[in-house]
């Protein structure tokens, strides 16, 4: 019991690895390390975690692991042979719970150069000392609104059929209990369980090709993780599952449009505009939010007009020349982003950034000043920490990215903004909201 409440390893942990059955074992002679951007370099025991609960670890075909060797003071690839292994050995990584951001990524070496990317998901390092795994991250958000034990299979399932019997000819509650029953996505099973945040997917089409598309992938990519919802729904589907969650998860209830099973609501802010407003007309309790990549900023005032609370957008860097060639957009540029931003702010709204970090991108310096200049331009209430479901090499090799100096690690990212922006807030969810401020 004792060894539950322990923060931080006393000791590094071992590497990892897994046979060609998916079996994980450690290996004492080799130290666990991390990946940031291109680089791999031993941990600090203050950067590990035990590995949360809820969270998921996937074996990656293909490749091999890297550990430490103390005793030579270098990197090791391992294939095996090192101790005698017969058949192959392959690289392990974490995929962490919601609500935990990553310090640095798993390590391994592809074993050919011909390789197809790894599927669309967050790749941890990972680690083992003293009878549990060990990664390397940190809890960004208390908030308990996805925590694994905070859903019951069973419950979960009753409470859906229950309710897509209830709302039988609602499109959008039948295309969230497939979300919610078959993918198992959080926010729709807190929408059946009629508690936190609900989503409201309403765009089949999207303006932007990004590399990382959970919901569509070309022939060749890593295939979607979900199915795009297929048909708009109308005002009145939007408004009945919106003002049913609102009155069942009470003035803490959040309904956002905007999800990973879509492509982007502002193609859809006519519907969007008419929907808030009749859901307002109904309701002045909970809170409504956008997540979006913000790319029509003429859309902003009829939505804030209507009733929009608060809007999440989307960000893997503010840097230019990475922002538009990890979104590739058809027919908006960075600038209409900022734009968006700015109006949101100006008219007095939440603005909080969805920021997929990745290591050694995202906590270099020519980042964070670039990000800090955008803050002191427009204003900026919360930054959401998010873990970029992408394989590295695929993603840093696909935007063009190359080193640009020094890099302080993504905590050491979070101290620099809070130092120089005291007010800004960091986690991982959309906030609740009262009046327009946090809760």
């Amino acid at each position: 019991m004792k060894n539950r409440s322990i923060r931080h390893p006393e000791g590094m942990p071992s590497m990892v690895y897994a046979d060609a059955n998916g079996q994980i074992f450690d290996l004492p002679g080799l130290k666990m390390i991390g990946r940031s951007g291109h680089e791999v370099s031993p941990l600090q025991k203050d950067d590990l975690i035990p590995l949360p609960e809820g969270s998921e670890l996937f074996v990656l075909p293909g490749t091999l692991p890297l550990g430490w060797d103390a005793d030579r003071d270098e990197v090791v690839v391992f294939d095996g042979g090192q101790c005698g292994l017969k058949g192959p050995v392959q690289a392990v990584a974490a995929f962490m719970a919601p609500g935990y951001t990553q310090t640095a990524m798993a390590p391994f070496f592809h074993e050919t150069r011909d390789h197809d990317p790894l599927p669309l998901f967050s790749y941890t390092a990972v680690g083992w000392w003293r009878g549990r795994f060990w990664v390397a991250g940190f809890r960004s958000d208390p908030d308990p609104r996805q925590d694994f034990r905070s859903f019951r299979p069973r419950v979960v399932r009753e409470k859906t059929l229950k309710k897509l019997k209830r709302f039988r000819s609602n499109r959008l509650v039948q295309h969230l209990g497939r979300c919610s029953l078959t993918y198992g996505c959080p926010a729709a099973r807190n929408f059946f369980m009629e508690r936190w945040e609900a989503p409201i997917p309403t765009s089949p089409a999207c303006n932007a090709r990004c590399i990382g598309c959970i919901s569509h992938q070309p022939k060749g990519g890593p295939p979607a993780t979900q199915d795009r919802i297929r048909f708009v729904p109308s005002t009145e589907e939007v408004v009945e599952l919106a003002v049913s969650h609102i009155a069942r998860a009470g003035r803490g209830g959040i309904v956002s449009f905007g999800q990973g099973c879509e492509g982007e609501p502002l193609l859809q802010w006519e519907l969007l505009v008419r929907s808030i407003r009749k859901i307002r007309q109904r309701t002045g309790h909970g809170t409504v939010n956008l997540n979006t990549n913000a790319s029509v900023p003429d859309a902003v005032q009829p939505l804030v007009e209507a009733g929009l609370d608060s809007m999440r957008i989307s960000m893997n860097s503010s840097r230019k020349r990475y922002y538009e060639a990890y979104y590739r957009p058809k027919g908006f540029i960075q600038d209409d982003v900022l734009r968006t931003w700015k109006t949101m702010k100006q008219l007095g709204k939440f603005v909080s950034l969805n920021l997929f970090i990745l290591p050694g991108l995202t906590d270099e310096m020519e980042e964070i000043d670039r990000l800090s200049g955008l803050i002191d331009r427009f204003g900026l209430d919360l930054i959401q920490l998010r873990n970029h479901n992408i394989d590295p090499d695929w993603y840093l090799n696909s935007i063009g990215y190359r080193k640009a100096g020094r890099t302080v690690g993504i905590k050491g990212m979070v101290r620099i903004l809070k130092e120089r922006f005291p007010w800004l807030r960091f986690g991982y969810f959309n906030p609740r909201l009262n009046g327009g401020r946090l809760r």
